[in-house]
């Protein structure tokens, strides 16, 4: 049944025309019908901000550059929203004891440390070789701050593992398997003689908690490296979660029908994906490989936890199960329901992004490796200007809009704050080839994504990239983190990438010092 009706006041703010739903099972939907406060009267409420400060997410903007500046909610969030908001957040910190028997972290923010990324264990220093090599990987603290996708060079995964390696478990159960990484570095020069060094992974699975069941032999065989495919992902910054639902997918399409640019080999396109039976623009995720934010899926793939959408344990007929029965662990019930879903969901939708700093214009830098003295507005303005000339812009696209109604929740809840905002993510959304040539591999991990082959990744966002340092101690950047800086992120774009960085190589060094210094103003 629908009633239209309208309530005197909605989360403490004007009265608005809502419509309630009411679906079987007695779950209350709630949308509002406009925006409660547009972006002009926000501009002139943040006047003496936006003199140094721009915006990045309309009305989600939030002026705010301290440790915790990923995770603080936007303004127009208040009253009942704001409740679950915090109850979406307590949930994300901690998700009791409800995960496991086997996991990959233990709540949310054991990877997302204050809706950032968690300091990943690929560059977790586990141990040294005898030669001296260090060697990274799965952490023992109850958590490693990645994924590790596991599969056969066929594509098809091993007989007692899914997709994901789980390299955590609870006390008295035995973890999937562990990671090891170690490092190739290869050193390079910049046209001026300033030196570089480029790191890439390779993975080692050890201690597989069962061996494969060979069909040919019929019997258990060990998994030997030759017969693996092995990726990782490091956490991604819950930055703008809720602006890139809302995106207005007609846009989308459109920057792909225009992604031709031959001159720098560019030519972005969209992953359709189809999940619960609908076919959509794939936004979410490095390859664009989701339509929604994967709150369930995180929750059952990453934390082991049961839900609605996901009710069989991960380790489902695997010896966990018994373990954790051993353990005390019982499977008669969901770990977490759909509507404390939904409260993360908000919370993911409901973070203020960050304003780029403008810098300001009376504090002298020296821009690094150099003796060029300016003000900090001056050196990012020169960096701006130099993003746009490398054409980074054509793929990192600086403005993008979102729908009249946002985008509704797990449960259909609206968000209309999040509608009819332009917002600067720095980013098409779009897959691109960024090469498989350099250091022999380039970014290609062989992990196919819906129509993303393995060379081809989702267009990163840049938002709020800039504070990553300050949130979370590290700048740790690409899929898997392999690029420890800035500069290393730029010099592994191959592919449709690789013009762009010949140029930021060819550049001065003052220039490109001053390109980074603007990529850590966003």
């Amino acid at each position: 049944m629908k009633f239209k009706i309208t309530l005197q006041t909605l989360a403490g703010r004007t009265a608005l025309p809502v419509l309630i739903t009411l679906i079987t099972g007695g779950i209350l939907l709630v949308s509002c019908s406009s925006d409660t406060e547009g972006i002009e009267s926000f501009e002139e409420k943040h006047a003496a901000e936006l003199e140094n400060w721009a915006l990045s997410a309309g009305t989600s903007t939030i002026f705010y550059d301290s440790s915790k500046a990923y995770d603080i909610d936007a303004e127009w969030l208040s009253g009942t929203y704001a409740t679950r908001f915090q109850n979406g957040n307590r949930l994300y910190d901690n998700v009791t004891d409800n995960h496991g028997p086997v996991y990959a972290g233990y709540s949310c923010g054991s990877c997302h440390l204050n809706a950032g990324r968690t300091t990943p264990g690929v560059w977790n220093n586990i141990k040294t070789d005898a030669d001296g090599t260090p060697v990274y990987g799965s952490g023992t603290n109850g958590m490693s701050a990645m994924l590790v996708y596991v599969s056969r060079k066929n594509g098809k995964f091993f007989q007692n593992y899914g997709r994901v390696l789980h390299d955590q478990s609870i006390v008295g159960v035995t973890a999937e398997g562990k990671l090891e990484v170690r490092y190739n570095f290869e050193k390079g020069k910049f046209p001026d003689g300033e030196e570089y060094e480029l790191a890439h992974p390779n993975y080692t699975v050890t201690e597989w908690y069962i061996p494969m069941w060979d069909d040919v032999q019929k019997k258990y065989v060990d998994i030997k490296p030759e017969d693996l495919f092995c990726t990782v992902r490091i956490p991604l910054r819950h930055v703008g979660m809720g602006q890139m639902m809302a995106l207005d997918r007609s846009e989308i399409e459109k920057l792909a029908a225009q992604s031709n640019y031959p001159e720098y080999g560019i030519s972005g396109r969209c992953n359709y994906i189809t999940e619960r039976g609908v076919t959509g623009v794939g936004l979410s995720g490095n390859k664009a490989q989701h339509l929604d934010l994967t709150v369930e899926l995180g929750f059952s793939s990453d934390m082991g936890a049961t839900n609605s959408r996901y009710p069989e344990e991960i380790c489902e007929g695997q010896l966990q199960m018994v373990e954790g029965s051993m353990m005390g662990l019982t499977y008669d019930k969901l770990d977490v329901s759909t509507e404390d879903m939904e409260c993360v969901d908000l919370y993911l939708h409901s973070l203020g992004v960050p304003a780029r700093r403008l810098g300001s214009k009376t504090r002298t830098v020296i821009l690094d490796g150099t003796d060029v003295t300016m003000t900090e507005r001056e050196a990012i303005s020169l960096g701006e200007k130099k993003f746009y000339e490398a054409g980074c812009h054509l793929c990192h696209v600086p403005t993008l809009h979102t729908r009249p109604r946002g985008a509704p929740l797990l449960c259909g809840t609206e968000l209309p704050w999040l509608g009819n905002q332009t917002i600067h993510p720095y980013s098409d959304y779009l897959l691109h080839d960024m090469g498989s040539e350099i250091m022999g591999v380039g970014l290609n991990d062989n992990y196919v994504s819906g129509l993303a082959r393995g060379n081809e990744w989702r267009t990163t966002p840049l938002w709020g990239i800039g504070l990553q340092k300050k949130i979370n101690g590290h700048t740790y950047f690409l899929h898997d983190g392999r690029a420890r800086n800035f500069k290393e992120a730029i010099l592994w774009h191959g592919g449709e990438g690789e013009a762009s960085k010949n140029i930021f190589k060819a550049m001065s060094r003052q220039d490109r010092e001053a390109l980074i210094l603007f990529l850590g103003s966003l």
